[in-house]
């Protein structure tokens, strides 16, 4: 209405304009042919326009429209039939993060911290069951919890970070059946990129970031990206520390449109304080003695203390052949040197106030070695539209050193002294532990008549498990498993943004350790069962994704209730739910 009273000017201006265009055509054409014969050829740059919905970058705001952690390859989350949660970088920096777990506090399904904030290692329950420790991964390659080293992941250094919930063995090899975390590095960048930032908190916490990027050169051949972090603080414990070094540097060449080689690297030192458990008035104290304060401790600074550092350097490589074949190629060795002390609580009180303390030690050194490699063959032809990905994977995991236990000095609750000279408890553990795990998999992901979608994929996978125990030559064992994995998705694309969907998918998880008789653990199965809706409507900024579920563990690790320092296999599990989520992008502020 308001086009229309005020600019009726301007519509008579555009009429006659279009009517000169039109009887002016052949002659305007006729000298423009003309003129381009004689001028030279001014060759421009390229614009290229983010819309937001590149799988590896930042996401528009809180929202993602496209993901690579549901098959690999750039799709669309309302076509994966599974249920798939991005945290974009926005959504992190808005809520800064100095965890993983933090992150993924607002993702329906996910329980972050389950049994408190633990820097030891990520802990983070999906639909139920452990997949911080299982199914962390980094750029689509595992970054698993071996033992007690944790490889903990620096939000700061992170674009984004996607949860797949359900089984994901087709792909990704072996994962708990709750689902895959699968965090993306922040890459370099075709634009100049600068910012940085300093902070002071809680606990004497001081903090500085650097995050920059750009071109090398002004062809844009050669970028880079540069992402650095400082922290020296503590938490609200008594002798706690909370420190971290972290640089990721990053550099891509891409010589033409289809072949690029990006080279990630990071290194990180940490010094953390482990979690721990304090007695509870009334319960394993008199409450005549009153509640301890928040900053009351059972460790010792001269023996608590988790040092740990990390650090990997791997490559994304990937080659369009033509329009149909892409092949890609991802490599990544990763080392970590844990120093791990622990006086901690363990037992009921003695003489009414002195608490009987453990003392528990780890060093050791744990690596990680994976290299992906996929092939991507797409194929549209009439109603038809399918991309077929096959792919061969290798992971090799060890873990070396030894561990200690024994009792620790008691601690007066009204009187604490700290400051002891403690020895180290006796070695009980002195063992390497190598796994490795060889996987050919495919999926194929098919659209037909523009509607409707099928999700088919297989993968079989053969584990090697060696473990060479020092202490005691004959409880070395060597153990070989081999497993197999499907999945089956269905799915309809309506034209108003729903599209409801059914899926099947199963999973494998091997078991590091041995039991009592010195056996290797056989790998843990599962499998689940999902109906959904997504709806992603084209008149507002938002997503909806509703879910059920049903999620089946078979051949668990469990406590022998005859032996406490033995574990055992057997017994199933099964988790039903149902989920809802929706993210949606508001006005600014």
């Amino acid at each position: 209405m308001i086009w229309n009273g005020v600019n009726s000017a301007a519509r008579k201006r555009q009429y006659r304009t279009g009517l000169l265009m039109t009887t002016s055509l052949a002659t305007l054409f006729a000298a423009n042919l003309a003129f381009a014969q004689q001028a030279p050829v001014i060759e421009l740059n390229p614009i290229i326009i983010n819309t937001g919905d590149d799988a590896t970058g930042p996401g528009n705001g809180y929202l993602a429209k496209n993901t690579n952690t549901g098959t690999k390859t750039s799709t669309p989350l309302r076509e994966i039939p599974q249920s798939v949660s991005v945290i974009t970088r926005e959504q992190m920096d808005d809520r800064p993060s100095q965890r993983i777990e933090d992150t993924l506090a607002y993702t329906a399904g996910v329980t972050a911290s389950p049994w408190g904030v633990d820097d030891r290692y990520t802990q983070v329950n999906i639909r139920g069951f452990d997949a911080g420790s299982n199914s962390l991964f980094r750029d689509g390659l595992p970054q698993k919890t071996l033992d007690f080293s944790g490889f903990k992941i620096e939000p700061y250094g992170l674009e984004r970070v996607e949860v797949l919930k359900g089984p994901a063995s087709v792909l990704y090899g072996e994962n708990e059946v709750g689902g895959v975390i699968n965090a993306t590095t922040k890459r370099p960048t075709k634009d100049p990129l600068y910012s940085a930032y300093a902070s002071y908190g809680s606990f004497n916490t001081y903090e500085v970031g650097l995050d920059a990027g750009g071109p090398l050169d002004k062809d844009g051949v050669w970028t880079y990206r540069l992402t650095g972090l400082f922290r020296d603080g503590e938490q609200e414990k008594k002798f706690s520390e909370n420190d971290r070094v972290f640089i990721a540097p990053a550099i891509t060449w891409s010589p033409s449109a289809d072949t690029s080689l990006t080279v990630l690297a990071n290194y990180q030192w940490d010094k953390l304080t482990p979690n721990y458990f304090v007695p509870l008035a009334g319960v394993q104290y008199p409450a005549s003695y009153g509640k301890l304060s928040r900053s009351f401790t059972t460790a010792d600074p001269n023996f608590d203390r988790f040092h740990a550092n990390h650090g990997s350097i791997g490559y994304d490589f990937e080659h369009n052949f033509n329009d149909a074949w892409t092949v890609r190629q991802k490599v990544r060795y990763s080392a970590e040197d844990t120093d791990y002390r622990h006086l901690y609580y363990s037992n009921s009180m003695i003489d009414g106030r002195l608490i009987p303390r453990t003392a528990f030690t780890v060093d050791q050194k744990a690596t990680e070695f994976s290299v992906d490699n996929n092939a991507e063959y797409t194929y549209e032809a009439g109603r038809l539209k399918n991309t077929l990905v096959v792919g061969l994977d290798y992971n090799r995991y060890t873990v070396d050193g030894t561990k200690g236990f024994g009792n620790g000095p008691n601690l007066d609750i009204l009187n604490p002294v700290y400051g002891l000279d403690i020895a180290n408890p006796p070695i009980y553990e002195n063992l390497r532990q190598t796994i490795s795990q060889v996987g050919l998999y495919a999926q194929t992901h098919a659209k037909i008549d523009d509607h409707w979608l099928i999700t088919l994929g297989g993968r079989q996978a053969w584990i090697e498990n060696k473990t060479n125990n020092r202490l005691d030559s004959t409880a070395s064992t060597s153990q070989s498993d081999r497993a197999f994995t499907g999945q089956i998705g269905l799915g309809y694309l309506f034209d108003n943004g729903l599209t409801p969907y059914v899926s099947y998918s199963e999973s494998f998880k091997t078991n590091i350790g041995v039991d009592a008789n010195g056996q290797t653990f056989k790998p843990t199965k599962g499998s689940q069962y999902e109906a959904g809706v997504k709806y992603e409507p084209d008149f507002f900024p938002g997503t909806l994704t509703a879910s059920v579920f049903q999620i089946t563990k078979s051949n668990i690790t469990t406590p022998d209730l005859s032996n406490p320092m033995n574990t055992i296999q057997t017994g199933e599990v099964r988790h039903r739910g149902f989920e809802l989520e929706s993210i949606v992008n508001l006005f600014h502020g």
